[in-house]
């Protein structure tokens, strides 16, 4: 996949969320199939999520460095996904997530912003009951 498409399949995904309130993100295109995202997605209740992502599209997307950092609308760590290494123990390792203000680490699955919206958006659907 040309990185264009991939700039177009995340704007594409932001756009589809109905609780998402406001979204600013840049796309640096380095190469044919690499390139560097970066940026926020607001959602309704207040929260936020930075991002970012260097991405290689060549066959299957490659995500060589990602965080996703979600926070609530007072600035407290929610979770936040990132493939560091700096936790080799972890069975995940590199990928893994922080939970909380204390930043406790879980193993986490690889992460995209896919699957973190729907994490998202299931946070907020709890939350309205």
């Amino acid at each position: 996949m040309r990185i264009e498409t991939y700039f177009r399949v995340l704007n594409d995904l932001i756009a589809a969320r109905p609780f998402v309130h406001f979204s600013n993100l840049t796309f640096e295109k380095r190469s044919s199939h690499i390139g560097f995202i970066k940026g926020e997605v607001r959602f309704s209740d207040g929260s936020i999520l930075h991002m970012r992502e260097y991405v290689d599209t060549e066959g299957d997307v490659e995500r060589l460095m990602y965080v996703y950092h979600y926070q609530d609308g007072n600035g407290n760590l929610v979770f936040r996904y990132d493939n560091s290494g700096h936790h080799r123990g972890l069975s995940t390792y590199p990928h893994h997530k922080h939970v909380g203000n204390r930043g406790e680490v879980q193993p986490a699955q690889p992460a995209s912003l896919g699957k973190i919206l729907q994490e998202i958006g299931k946070r907020l659907s709890a939350n309205l009951l």
